[in-house]
Protein backbone atom coordinates (compact mmCIF):
# COMPACT_ATOMS: atom_id res chain seq x y z
CA UNK A 1 0.00 0.00 0.00
CA UNK A 2 1.50 3.18 -1.02
CA UNK A 3 1.45 6.34 0.99
CA UNK A 4 -0.17 9.77 1.42
CA UNK A 5 1.73 12.32 -0.67
CA UNK A 6 1.42 15.61 0.33
CA UNK A 7 -0.31 16.42 -3.21
CA UNK A 8 -2.29 13.91 -2.50
CA UNK A 9 -3.52 14.87 1.22
CA UNK A 10 -3.86 18.59 -0.08
CA UNK A 11 -5.88 17.35 -2.99
CA UNK A 12 -8.16 15.75 -0.41
CA UNK A 13 -8.61 18.80 1.56
CA UNK A 14 -9.57 20.80 -1.12
CA UNK A 15 -12.31 18.43 -1.66
CA UNK A 16 -13.45 18.35 1.40
CA UNK A 17 -13.67 21.92 1.49
CA UNK A 18 -15.69 22.15 -1.70
CA UNK A 19 -17.98 19.64 0.00
CA UNK A 20 -18.19 21.39 3.55
CA UNK A 21 -18.55 24.99 1.91
CA UNK A 22 -21.09 24.08 -0.67
CA UNK A 23 -23.27 21.67 1.40
CA UNK A 24 -23.49 24.97 4.28
CA UNK A 25 -24.44 27.10 1.50
CA UNK A 26 -27.23 24.66 0.68
CA UNK A 27 -28.84 24.35 3.73
CA UNK A 28 -28.64 27.85 4.61
CA UNK A 29 -30.38 29.11 1.48
CA UNK A 30 -32.91 25.98 1.81
CA UNK A 31 -31.44 25.04 -1.99
CA UNK A 32 -33.27 21.90 -3.70
CA UNK A 33 -29.69 21.07 -4.68
CA UNK A 34 -26.86 20.23 -1.97
CA UNK A 35 -24.32 20.72 -3.36
CA UNK A 36 -22.07 18.42 -1.16
CA UNK A 37 -20.40 16.11 -3.98
CA UNK A 38 -18.04 18.92 -5.72
CA UNK A 39 -15.11 18.29 -4.20
CA UNK A 40 -16.08 14.09 -3.83
CA UNK A 41 -16.38 14.26 -7.38
CA UNK A 42 -13.53 16.23 -8.40
CA UNK A 43 -11.06 13.89 -5.94
CA UNK A 44 -12.55 11.01 -7.65
CA UNK A 45 -11.75 11.77 -11.05
CA UNK A 46 -8.74 12.99 -10.54
CA UNK A 47 -6.88 10.17 -7.84
CA UNK A 48 -9.42 7.02 -8.11
CA UNK A 49 -12.80 5.71 -6.37
CA UNK A 50 -10.73 5.00 -2.95
CA UNK A 51 -9.90 9.01 -2.68
CA UNK A 52 -13.42 10.12 -3.49
CA UNK A 53 -14.76 7.88 -1.00
CA UNK A 54 -12.19 8.90 1.52
CA UNK A 55 -13.17 12.12 0.53
CA UNK A 56 -17.03 11.80 1.28
CA UNK A 57 -16.34 10.27 4.08
CA UNK A 58 -14.21 12.77 5.49
CA UNK A 59 -16.86 15.36 4.47
CA UNK A 60 -19.78 13.74 5.73
CA UNK A 61 -17.67 13.72 9.54
CA UNK A 62 -16.96 17.22 9.43
CA UNK A 63 -20.44 18.63 7.97
CA UNK A 64 -22.01 16.33 10.78
CA UNK A 65 -20.18 17.19 13.50
CA UNK A 66 -20.35 20.73 12.84
CA UNK A 67 -23.48 22.03 11.21
CA UNK A 68 -25.88 19.04 9.86
CA UNK A 69 -26.35 16.58 11.78
CA UNK A 70 -27.94 14.84 9.70
CA UNK A 71 -24.76 14.80 7.11
CA UNK A 72 -23.83 11.48 8.98
CA UNK A 73 -26.74 9.54 8.04
CA UNK A 74 -25.72 9.88 4.18
CA UNK A 75 -22.45 9.36 4.70
CA UNK A 76 -22.96 5.86 2.72
CA UNK A 77 -24.13 8.08 -0.39
CA UNK A 78 -21.17 10.31 -0.25
CA UNK A 79 -19.16 7.43 -0.27
CA UNK A 80 -20.75 5.55 -3.31
CA UNK A 81 -20.84 8.76 -5.21
CA UNK A 82 -17.09 8.84 -4.58
CA UNK A 83 -16.64 4.74 -5.81
CA UNK A 84 -19.11 5.62 -8.36
CA UNK A 85 -17.38 8.67 -10.19
CA UNK A 86 -13.89 6.80 -9.76
CA UNK A 87 -15.04 4.29 -11.56
CA UNK A 88 -17.53 6.35 -14.12
CA UNK A 89 -14.22 8.57 -14.97
CA UNK A 90 -12.37 5.69 -15.77
CA UNK A 91 -14.57 4.80 -18.68
CA UNK A 92 -16.31 8.19 -19.69
CA UNK A 93 -14.06 11.01 -20.13
CA UNK A 94 -15.24 12.64 -23.03
CA UNK A 95 -17.06 16.19 -22.73
CA UNK A 96 -19.83 14.70 -24.23
CA UNK A 97 -20.59 12.47 -21.96
CA UNK A 98 -21.05 14.50 -19.02
CA UNK A 99 -24.76 13.95 -18.40
CA UNK A 100 -24.46 10.14 -18.89
CA UNK A 101 -21.38 10.54 -16.12
CA UNK A 102 -23.84 12.41 -13.93
CA UNK A 103 -26.82 9.32 -14.69
CA UNK A 104 -24.17 6.85 -13.49
CA UNK A 105 -22.39 8.42 -10.71
CA UNK A 106 -26.23 9.69 -9.47
CA UNK A 107 -28.16 5.87 -9.52
CA UNK A 108 -26.44 3.96 -6.56
CA UNK A 109 -26.39 7.30 -4.49
CA UNK A 110 -29.63 8.29 -5.03
CA UNK A 111 -31.69 4.36 -4.59
CA UNK A 112 -29.43 4.67 -1.23
CA UNK A 113 -30.54 8.28 0.08
CA UNK A 114 -34.07 7.60 -0.83
CA UNK A 115 -34.05 4.74 1.13
CA UNK A 116 -32.60 6.72 4.36
CA UNK A 117 -34.21 9.95 3.97
CA UNK A 118 -38.03 7.64 3.88
CA UNK A 119 -37.34 5.26 6.38
CA UNK A 120 -35.05 6.75 8.49
CA UNK A 121 -36.45 10.36 8.59
CA UNK A 122 -40.24 9.59 7.25
CA UNK A 123 -39.24 12.00 3.97
CA UNK A 124 -38.45 14.91 5.77
CA UNK A 125 -34.52 16.43 6.44
CA UNK A 126 -32.95 19.77 6.24
CA UNK A 127 -32.44 19.57 2.86
CA UNK A 128 -34.23 22.31 0.36
CA UNK A 129 -35.66 19.22 -1.08
CA UNK A 130 -37.56 17.88 2.02
CA UNK A 131 -40.23 21.04 0.93
CA UNK A 132 -40.81 19.74 -2.80
CA UNK A 133 -41.50 16.16 -1.43
CA UNK A 134 -44.49 17.81 1.37
CA UNK A 135 -45.75 19.65 -1.90
CA UNK A 136 -45.60 16.15 -4.01
CA UNK A 137 -47.22 14.06 -1.12
CA UNK A 138 -50.09 17.08 -0.69
CA UNK A 139 -50.93 16.16 -4.45
CA UNK A 140 -51.80 12.70 -3.51
CA UNK A 141 -48.66 10.52 -4.00
CA UNK A 142 -47.63 8.34 -1.37
CA UNK A 143 -44.79 9.69 0.38
CA UNK A 144 -42.37 6.80 -0.62
CA UNK A 145 -43.05 8.27 -4.38
CA UNK A 146 -42.49 11.45 -3.51
CA UNK A 147 -39.33 10.64 -1.88
CA UNK A 148 -38.54 9.07 -4.73
CA UNK A 149 -39.21 11.10 -7.74
CA UNK A 150 -37.68 14.01 -5.82
CA UNK A 151 -34.60 12.37 -4.87
CA UNK A 152 -34.15 11.06 -8.76
CA UNK A 153 -34.60 15.19 -9.81
CA UNK A 154 -33.03 16.70 -7.09
CA UNK A 155 -29.84 14.39 -7.10
CA UNK A 156 -29.22 14.41 -10.93
CA UNK A 157 -29.45 18.17 -11.19
CA UNK A 158 -26.76 18.27 -8.05
CA UNK A 159 -24.38 15.54 -9.48
CA UNK A 160 -24.65 17.27 -13.11
CA UNK A 161 -23.88 20.49 -11.47
CA UNK A 162 -20.82 18.81 -9.75
CA UNK A 163 -19.48 17.11 -12.94
CA UNK A 164 -19.27 20.15 -14.92
CA UNK A 165 -17.41 21.81 -12.23
CA UNK A 166 -15.10 19.06 -11.33
CA UNK A 167 -14.89 18.62 -15.28
CA UNK A 168 -13.84 22.05 -15.34
CA UNK A 169 -11.80 21.98 -12.86
CA UNK A 170 -9.65 19.11 -13.97
CA UNK A 171 -9.36 21.00 -17.53
CA UNK A 172 -7.55 24.07 -16.03
CA UNK A 173 -5.30 22.11 -14.27
CA UNK A 174 -1.97 21.91 -15.65
CA UNK A 175 -1.21 18.00 -17.40
CA UNK A 176 1.91 17.10 -15.69
CA UNK A 177 0.04 17.35 -12.34
CA UNK A 178 -2.36 15.38 -13.73
CA UNK A 179 -0.22 12.75 -14.80
CA UNK A 180 1.90 13.06 -11.65
CA UNK A 181 -1.58 12.24 -9.80
CA UNK A 182 -2.08 9.04 -12.50
CA UNK A 183 1.03 7.55 -11.01
CA UNK A 184 0.57 8.20 -7.49
CA UNK A 185 -3.17 7.27 -7.13
CA UNK A 186 -4.02 3.69 -5.35
CA UNK A 187 -6.33 2.56 -8.02
CA UNK A 188 -5.11 3.48 -11.76
CA UNK A 189 -7.85 3.83 -14.70
CA UNK A 190 -7.98 1.53 -16.94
Amino acid sequence: MRRFSVKILAFLAVGVALNYVGANIALFLRLPVYLDSIGTIFCAFLLGPLYGMLTGLASGLLSGITTDLFSLYYIPVAMCTGLAAGWVYSRFQRVFQVPLQALVIMIPGTILSSLITYFLFGGITSSGSSIIVQMIYGLGLSKFTSVILVQIVTDYCDRLLAVIVATLVLTALPKRLKQTFNKQAFIHKS
